[in-house]
């Protein structure tokens, strides 16, 4: 899903919050006031602000809007103040008053911090770290949280606390860092009584990254069933070969265009579609070349490699038995925004990324131009942890 209608001074501000906490993180490492962890910078305070809550709390966020601007403008007459000396007293009589009408916000706008808070993923969500993720999950978190992200592993009735599901928002509402730092460092309730292993001693940084990528398709996985991905995924990043070149990277290659995935195996190599000024094409087969024969007018770019074709599988909510024939879009930016069912037309349940309300009316028929233009006037806006993405 994508957060509410985009407000451009919502966004400036979030935006404005974001740089703002992130250059000082900076800062105090450029001076050494703060050192590393995991190797990145390591945020030094227990609290932070929370984006995530001032997107949906537009009362709180304007109040902080509002007072933000109070105080640029008591810090430029206090600046008046020191360079003009006659109008010392007067302006920091106006410093002081805006200081006193400005609208504080309440302590609710800050959320708590890790030092791993504002660490960035280096995986850029590919399709090998998303590999690579499954095999760790499978091994070392699926006893407890499930094969299929849904908390009920075998050893879940014996945890002093049932696991979470992640089939649902619940990614949505921490930042990667926060959630690299649980992984690493463990939970504990508010007893001190552990909840969840750490696991910084069994697995790289990388290891846990990578769990991070498989945990959001685990959760597009079940959430296509309910209807929708639980929290906007971009196309991971992959390499594209088209007919006998070399293979390039996917946003090289789709340069700014929509692009519509096609999964094609041997029973439905007959079935290549033909290219569509609208989008660029790119073909997923099990093994990563392309269906033999493939005519000349027909799209000829496919995913390098076999991991694709399990992984976007598991993103369209179906099985790699089942996989072939299905379609995915993504609009301009990369994200993903719509699945089609092989050998239907498009309606508006196929919408999967949306920031719509769901309805319990049938859903409508509704062809490419008019999907099209849901993913162009929908831009994707998302807010996750308090990071804008």
């Amino acid at each position: 899903m994508s957060g509410p209608p985009p407000t451009a001074w919502l966004n400036t501000l979030l935006g404005l919050l974001q740089w703002a906490q992130q250059s000082l993180l900076t800062l105090w490492h450029t001076l050494g006031l703060t050192g590393e962890m995991h190797g990145q910078p390591a945020w030094p305070w227990g609290t932070r602000i929370a984006g995530e809550t001032l997107l949906i709390d537009l009362g709180q966020a304007r109040q902080l809007g509002i007072t933000l601007i109070a105080v640029a403008l008591a810090m430029l007459a206090v600046l008046v103040a020191m360079l003009v000396r006659r109008w010392r007293a007067v302006a920091l009589g106006v410093a002081a008053g805006f200081l006193v009408v400005a609208p504080w916000p309440s302590a609710v706008v800050l959320s708590s911090a890790v030092p791993t808070s504002f660490h960035a993923s280096p995986t850029a969500f590919s399709l090998g770290s998303i590999a690579n993720g499954a095999r760790v999950y499978n091994a070392a978190c699926a006893s407890c949280h499930g094969a299929d992200g849904r908390g009920e592993g075998p050893l879940a009735a014996t945890l002093t606390r049932w696991p979470p599901t992640v089939v649902g928002p619940l990614l949505g509402r921490h930042a990667d860092g926060e959630l690299f730092w649980h992984i690493a460092h463990g939970m504990r309730d508010a007893q001190g009584v552990a909840t969840m292993p750490a696991f910084a001693n069994r697995l790289s940084d990388n290891d846990i990254w990578a769990v991070l990528d498989y945990m959001k398709v685990l959760a597009a996985s079940g959430g296509v069933r309910a209807g929708g991905w639980p929290l906007p995924l971009a196309l991971p990043a992959l390499s594209v070969r088209c007919a006998d070149a070399a293979p390039e990277p996917l946003n090289a290659w789709r340069d700014r265009q929509r692009v519509r995935v096609v999964a094609i195996d041997a029973a439905s190599a007959g079935q290549v579609p033909f290219e569509d000024p609208r989008f660029q094409t790119l073909l997923i087969t099990p093994d990563g070349t392309l269906p033999s024969p493939a005519l000349p007018m027909r799209a000829r770019c496919v995913v390098s490699g076999r991991d694709a074709w399990p992984i976007f599988a598991a993103l369209a909510g179906t099985t790699p038995q089942t996989f072939s024939g299905t379609q995915l879009l993504a609009d301009r930016n990369g994200w993903l925004r719509a699945r089609g069912e092989p050998g239907t037309t498009w309606s508006d349940a196929d919408f999967l990324c949306t920031s719509a309300p769901r309805t319990a009316e049938p859903p409508r028929a509704a062809g490419l131009d008019t999907l099209i233009a849901r993913m162009d006037a929908e831009p994707v806006r998302y807010v996750k942890g308090g990071f804008i993405h």
